[in-house]
């Protein structure tokens, strides 16, 4: 099965062309990240603005590579996401099938993320597991008895990942997109202090005795430590900060991830979404599962972790349904246990 996908949930501009759900035909992204590092974060309309000017290059550019009459069917992101940007792809491409006479897949986002390890192998992971997105405006945890049935299990109850990351950097003087800049600086402080403990911020939830998480009150504490001791924010102690911030975000994580695996016993472990492309992090899975639990398949996809159309593409050919049009509509608050 043949399927265009569409994503414009946020500040990308995706559209893919993906055979069974795990072939790349064809695939092309334009992002509005630089127009967001001026005004220090995504604005919403002016993302969708840039969107709207992107689509229609980005569709030409996948559909060069086929045939538009070998496609099955198309597929969209409905959300969660921002209502403009969700609109310009989920109006785009109802039009496409009702031009080209294609049936329409909405799909959730974050069932993309999930979804995203199945893409481009041949060893896909094995049901039943537990998932963890971990992006900007989200970190979830569910656990899926098969590729149709999902609970969500855990996660935070404030700031997502992602979203703690971009805070505490604009606190420390780092730019945005912040998960970047703190992994950077954070590297430059690692790399020079191999021996170095990492304790000055708290862990919040760590040891609440659940699977959920809290990250404001680690935006709370850098704020408070910053001003309390008026910290000169120049390279060497922003270095030093950003790695103290890195590792209380990245301890939060894992030990949440192992107490679900020890918790559901899965056969994998799939890990998806922007914050996921953080090494450190990467590291660290992947040295607590394969010491503690060999007999789990730990994904966590190289490629496609941040907002993308070939997991879009991926999701639909698994999870996704077709709709009459009149059925199709963005949701922006669609949470990670709803089909779209």
């Amino acid at each position: 099965m043949r399927i265009l996908a569409i994503e414009t949930s946020c500040d990308e501009t995706a559209a893919a062309i993906v055979d069974n759900g795990r072939v790349v035909v064809a695939q092309a992204l334009s992002s509005s990240e630089n127009l967001h590092k001026e005004t220090g974060g995504i604005i919403p309309e002016r993302a969708a603005r840039q969107q709207i000017k992107s689509i229609t290059y980005i569709l030409e550019k996948v559909l060069k590579e086929v045939e538009k009459d070998t496609l099955d069917a198309i597929a969209v992101t409905v959300g969660p996401g921002l209502i403009g940007s969700l609109l310009v792809g989920v109006e785009t491409a109802k039009a496409l099938s009702i031009v080209w006479g294609l049936p329409l897949i909405p799909v959730n986002h974050l069932h993309g993320h999930l979804f995203s390890s199945w893409i481009g192998t041949d060893s896909p992971p094995e049901f039943p597991l537990v998932g963890l997105v971990i992006s900007g405006g989200h970190t979830d945890l569910v656990y899926m008895k098969d590729k149709d049935t999902l609970k969500w299990i855990g996660g935070t109850r404030d700031d997502a990942a992602g979203e703690a990351f971009d805070k505490t950097a604009r606190i420390i003087g780092l730019p945005y997109p912040g998960g970047p800049a703190i992994a950077e600086a954070a590297k430059h402080f690692r790399d020079s202090h191999l021996d170095e403990k990492y304790n000055l911020f708290p862990r919040p939830m760590i040891s609440s005795g659940d699977l959920d998480m809290s990250f404001s009150g680690l935006k709370t504490a850098v704020l408070n430590y910053t001003k309390s001791n008026q910290v000169d924010l120049v390279s060497p102690e922003i270095n030093r900060l950003a790695a103290e911030i890195e590792t209380a975000i990245i301890d939060v994580i894992v030990t949440k991830l192992v107490a679900a695996a020890n918790q559901y016993k899965p056969l994998s472990v799939v890990v998806g979404g922007g914050v996921i492309a953080n090494n450190e992090l990467r590291r660290k899975l992947d040295d607590t599962f394969t010491k503690s639990f060999p007999n789990i398949k730990l994904f966590m996809p190289g490629i496609y972790n941040t907002d993308n159309a070939v997991m879009i593409a991926a999701a639909a050919f698994y999870t996704g349904r077709p709709k009459t049009l009149t059925n199709i509509t963005a949701l922006p608050e669609l949470s990670i246990e709803k089909t779209a």
